[in-house]
């Protein structure tokens, strides 16, 4: 009897491991290979620009959704669980919401005249209230007086007209009375049912788009039975990087991943830098999410963005290696704001004539900036400039040979090319706003992923704020890394704008800091900060000068990454700021929640000796 339940115990135990070997099988971010992941991920990469729609009964009240909830928010939030309390009025406005104007079909034909490649929509937000006939809810829009599936419509629309299909979902839910209760598994049951819903009953979907996992413990949630679901729907399924974002742990009693396989698949397929454009990463996928209006969903008639903004935010991430999700928040009865479709309806305009220089590219090979960016596909490579210099742009040399050059409008654009630099230039009565678009004809292809250096616009900045005065300064970290050589210390201050890597790194820190003495008092005028495409997080960075050492002044924080900026240092005098004040020392300083590196490519100093 001892040895048949002893059988019995180890063939359970094989039965087990295999079925979870099978699930774990099912998800490509585990198993599949770099040419699968790449066909998987071309159409999202060739896509570029899309379509994020946040709409809801909120709308009704002009309210932002989720957050513009007015009731207590449980322990996701404040750490701490806090009782869970109604909003009399943001909860009933689904008792009103009655779009008789929502036509799917118009929609998607909208969205595909403005140029975008794919939509996503608000399946189920913060706030709990699903957008589609959920069989485990009666917060639904089923229960509106509008009463027919927003989701249905949505899904049939970009199925009939070839668009591709993604839909949001919030783990997250301020309203189920279940979500973070004990150990979450009604609430995380019920999300699957949901999330399982969303896959079985609408055909084909491309994209789910999930954001916030509440509570600070992974044990609280099955991510493995979630993707193996999934993923056993849905096999050519892309899935961004919030399914376990903002999980914890974050005290010594809260349970982190159960395995790095479960912590691997739940990072997804991409990551989404919010509200902003995100740092040029040519090596990962990514997608930024901006909202064209005040909020994410309607908020009313005006405070939107300007077209020529969004074509060049647009063009910043297609140029830094990503997407571009602009989002739009339809009015109540399913129209959008005349604000929203002007931006919408340019951008169409604009990628009628400029659309083969985003479509189908790859970021680089030069480093975006202040000019503008740089991408290509097969033997093109296209520059996308903002601002010119007083004359041509200059860049670091090209290792293909460059057989012709023109804009997109059919004006020419002359080109020379030397083993020193590539030049390129368009007459001023030629150039567009808010972009020219040069279209550079190669040898032949550059490589995916190709990255040699950047516009050589900096040095413009000579002749307003004088000379390099940090030629022989002397650098004190605040701490050391294995990853920072000595020998490169001396090139953060030589003005070479061809080399490549870091010059210094810190070791990770949360208050990082880097000290520039400059020898002498000088009068500084400008500082120019070349940063390391390998950091992507330095936005934050704090600049501060002083003329001792001791008493420091800030004169400048980073609040979005540039691979350069250029910080004018002024002085205020007579009631204006003039440029110019005296310092001898330069500090360099984040201050980070969490343990971090500092690390830049080139810093220079302008200004009197």
């Amino acid at each position: 009897m001892k040895r048949l339940t002893h059988q019995l115990i180890i063939s359970l135990v094989m039965i087990s491991a295999t079925t979870e070997a099978q699930e774990s099988s099912q998800v490509p971010q585990l198993h599949e290979t770099t040419v699968q992941r790449d066909e998987r991920m071309q159409w999202f990469r060739d896509a570029k620009f899309g379509m994020f729609i946040h709409w809801g009964p909120c709308s009704v009240g002009a309210r932002e959704i989720g957050w513009g909830r007015e009731a207590n928010k449980p322990w996701d939030i404040r750490g701490i669980e806090t009782p869970r309390t109604p909003d009399p009025i943001y909860d009933n406005y689904f008792k009103q919401f009655n779009p008789t104007k929502y036509n799917a079909d118009e929609w998607v034909s909208f969205a595909k005249q403005s140029g975008m490649k794919y939509m996503v929509l608000i399946a189920k937000h913060h706030d709990g209230f699903s957008m589609f006939d959920s069989k485990v809810t009666d917060y639904k829009i089923t229960a509106s007086p509008y009463g027919r599936d927003i989701v249905k419509q949505f899904a049939d629309a970009c199925h009939k007209q070839g668009m591709k299909l993604g839909l949001y979902y919030s783990t997250r839910d301020w309203y189920h009375p279940d979500y973070l209760i004990g150990d979450n598994a009604k609430y995380d049951e019920w999300h699957q049912t949901q999330i399982k819903e969303l896959l079985s009953n609408y055909g084909a979907v491309d994209i789910m788009w999930f954001d916030h996992v509440g509570g600070q413990d992974w044990g609280k949630w099955d991510f493995k039975k979630l993707f193996s679901m999934m993923y056993d729907l849905h096999p050519k399924l892309i899935i961004n990087d919030r399914a376990a974002k903002f999980c914890g742990p974050k005290t010594s009693e809260d349970r982190g991943p159960a395995s790095p396989e479960i912590e691997k698949m739940t990072k997804g397929d991409y990551y989404t830098p919010e509200g902003k454009i995100g740092a040029m990463d040519i090596a990962k996928d990514w997608e930024s999410c901006i909202h064209v209006g005040q909020g994410w969903s309607y908020r009313g008639e005006d405070g939107f963005k300007g077209p020529e903004d969004c074509i060049k935010m647009l063009v910043s991430c297609a140029t830094g290696g990503g997407n571009l999700l602009l989002n739009f928040g339809p009015r109540p009865d399913g129209t959008f704001a005349e604000g929203e479709a002007k931006v919408a309806r340019a951008m169409g305009e604009w990628l009628g004539k400029y659309g083969a220089a985003v479509y189908g590219t790859r970021g680089g090979p030069y480093h975006n900036g202040t000019w503008g960016g740089s991408c290509h596909k097969n033997d093109k490579l296209y520059l996308h400039v903002y601002q010119w210099p007083a004359g041509n742009l200059a860049f670091d040399p090209l290792p293909r040979k460059v057989l012709a050059a023109r804009t997109l409008t059919g004006a020419p654009a002359t080109f020379t090319q030397s083993d020193k630099e590539l030049v390129v230039g368009v007459a001023a009565q030629d150039r567009d706003a808010p972009v020219t678009v040069i279209e550079l004809t190669l040898d032949r292809p550059l490589p995916s992923g190709t990255l040699i250096g950047k516009a050589r616009l900096p040095l413009q900045v000579h002749s307003d704020h004088g000379a390099i005065v940090s030629k022989n300064a002397k650098l004190e970290l605040s701490s050391t890394s294995e990853k920072d050589q000595s020998a490169n210390h001396a090139r953060l201050f030589s003005g070479d704008l061809s080399a490549s890597g870091f010059a210094f790194h810190t070791g990770e820190e949360t208050n990082p800091w880097a000290k520039i003495d400059l020898g002498g008092l000088k009068t500084l005028k400008a500082i120019e900060i070349v940063n390391s495409p390998q950091e992507k997080r330095i936005d934050g960075l704090i600049v501060s000068v002083s003329e001792d050492g001791r008493n420091w002044e800030k004169i400048w924080h980073a609040k979005t990454w540039e691979a350069t900026w250029i910080i004018p240092v002024t002085r205020f005098h007579a009631g204006i700021d003039v440029p110019g004040r005296p310092a001898r020392f330069i500090k360099l300083e984040i201050n980070a929640e969490s343990p971090r590196p500092l690390l830049l490519n080139r810093l220079a100093a302008y200004g009197l000796q």
